[in-house]
């Protein structure tokens, strides 16, 4: 369990210990798509032939959730959630592999904070 934007607890767990949820205010969303960049995908191309980490790739996944995320919890806040529970996190390649996309979902609840 962490707090993100907004304050919300966020969790990918159904339930929250010690809190009881008062009201589930509906499915929330976040996606983003990230377009292929020719650099990147050049020094990716290298990395895979000598080995190791593809950073460049590392740090387009990273933004790609942290908008995603961003995405969700302004959707659950404007319903006036103060939690999301069940959260998942999904990550596809679209187009022949030319773009990445990461898409996040959850349940936007109201709980009782003690």
């Amino acid at each position: 369990m962490s707090k993100g934007k907004h304050g919300l607890i966020l969790t990918t767990t159904s339930t929250l210990d010690g809190m009881k949820i008062k009201e589930y205010l509906g499915i929330v969303t976040g996606e983003t798509i990230m377009g292929a960049n020719i650099m990147r995908d050049f020094m990716a191309s290298i990395t895979d032939i000598i080995g190791g980490r593809s950073s460049a790739y590392e740090k387009s996944l990273i933004e790609a959730k942290q908008i995603a995320m961003e995405e969700m919890m302004s959707d659950a806040h404007s319903r006036g959630a103060n939690a999301i529970i069940g959260i998942d996190l999904d990550y596809e390649t679209v187009g022949q592999g030319s773009m990445m996309m990461v898409s996040v979902s959850g349940t936007a609840v109201l709980v009782d904070i003690a």
